[in-house]
C-alpha cells in the first residue's frame, strides 16, 4: 500500500487542477513541490551566460476565464514579465497593470480594474497570494 497524506478539499482541487495543467498526476505535484522545497537556495538561484547570479524573481501565475497566465516578478522593481500565453513577453511596471492586461485580453467587455497583489498567485503550489511577499523582501 502506497502512503498517503490529509490534505483539506481546497488543496486538494488546486493540486488536482495543478496536474491537469501540467499534464501530469496529483502525486508528481507533490513530489516537485517537495523537491523545490528541499533545494538549497543555491541550487535554485538562475545564473546568466557568464556564471553570475541573476536578480531575485519569483514565479507567479492567474488563472483567469479557463486561461493559465504565468509569470514572473522582481520583489525589487515590482514588475511582472508574462512569460506564457497571449501576452508572454511583456513586462509591467506593477502586478496591477499585468493584472488590468490579463482580463483586458480575455473579456474585453468587463471593467479592468484589479488589485494585482490579490489577481497573482505564487507559483510554488501554495496557492498563496503575491501580497503575501509584497513587503517580506
Amino acid at each position: 500500500m502506497s502512503p498517503t497524506i490529509d490534505v483539506d478539499e481546497q488543496t486538494y482541487r488546486s493540486i488536482e487542477f495543478a496536474a491537469r495543467m501540467g499534464s501530469t498526476t496529483a502525486g508528481e505535484v507533490v513530489a516537485r513541490l517537495v523537491r523545490t522545497a528541499s533545494m538549497p537556495s543555491s541550487e535554485t538561484a538562475a545564473t546568466s551566460e557568464d556564471g553570475a547570479e541573476s536578480e531575485r524573481k519569483v514565479g507567479v501565475y492567474v488563472d483567469y476565464e479557463g486561461h493559465r497566465t504565468r509569470g514572473s516578478y522582481d520583489p525589487d522593481t515590482k514588475r511582472i514579465d508574462i512569460a506564457s500565453g497571449p501576452l508572454a513577453g511583456q513586462s509591467f511596471k506593477t502586478p496591477t497593470g499585468a493584472a488590468r492586461a490579463v482580463v483586458t485580453h480575455y473579456k474585453p467587455g468587463v471593467n479592468p480594474n484589479r488589485n494585482g497583489w490579490s489577481f497573482w498567485l505564487l507559483d510554488d503550489g501554495s496557492g498563496a497570494f503575491l501580497q503575501t511577499i509584497r513587503h517580506a523582501t
